[in-house]
């Protein structure tokens, strides 16, 4: 007896390959369908649209990300140099053995789509948010400076984002491959330094 398929998670799988791959606007419903071996009206049964399987692709793609255990972990740590050691090495460990989410992000950015927000909401955010709360306990016990940290966290995880896209996606492109731990040590402390009081 062959073993059932679960067609939902056979769309979101070839659904998350071909939106990374080709970009939100030049997937159709008919290819996915095609792609699976159903009918669209098939996929229909278990998407309302392509928003919605596109929504879909995003939030497991989100759930992937695995960041709560992190966020828990380093609820309570009070070195700054910890913190952002340990959430550069989880967003640089995951982008660089799942480029397919950074695809999808430089693909809705790339055509100013107005789902660039919700991904960036989706995958960038949670890492923004956590930072700036841990920053702001911090500076009300005394131990980093005053500094607008919604901004402090949004450049240090794009700054990391854009480590992770040079160690996936564009690796070897700029003549030189630079290690991803040689990297968090080199760009770390300087953060550190700055914020600390």
């Amino acid at each position: 007896m062959k073993p059932r398929i679960n067609r939902k998670e056979q769309i979101l799988q070839f659904a998350t390959e071909a939106f990374s791959r080709d970009g939100y606007d030049k997937v159709t419903v008919k290819q996915l369908a095609d792609r699976c071996g159903i009918t669209e009206p098939a996929v229909y049964r278990h998407f309302a649209s392509k928003d919605a399987i596109y929504l879909a692709v995003l939030e497991s793609l989100r759930d992937r990300l695995e960041y709560q255990e992190l966020f828990n972990e380093l609820q309570k740590e009070n070195d700054l140099e910890t913190i952002l050691k340990s959430i550069a090495r989880h967003i640089i460990a995951f982008y660089t053995e799942n480029a397919d989410m950074y695809r999808l992000l430089l693909y809705a950015a790339l055509r100013g789509h107005d789902r660039a927000k919700r991904i960036f909401e989706l995958i960038r955010g949670p890492y923004v948010k956590y930072l700036e709360k841990q920053l702001d306990r911090l500076q009300a016990a005394g131990l980093v400076v005053k500094k607008h940290n919604e901004i402090t966290a949004r450049c240090f995880v794009g700054m990391v984002f854009d480590c992770a896209l040079g160690f996936s996606l564009w690796k070897g492109l700029q003549g030189k491959s630079y290690d991803p731990e040689a990297s968090v040590g080199n760009n770390i402390p300087i953060y550190v330094r700055g914020l600390s009081v």
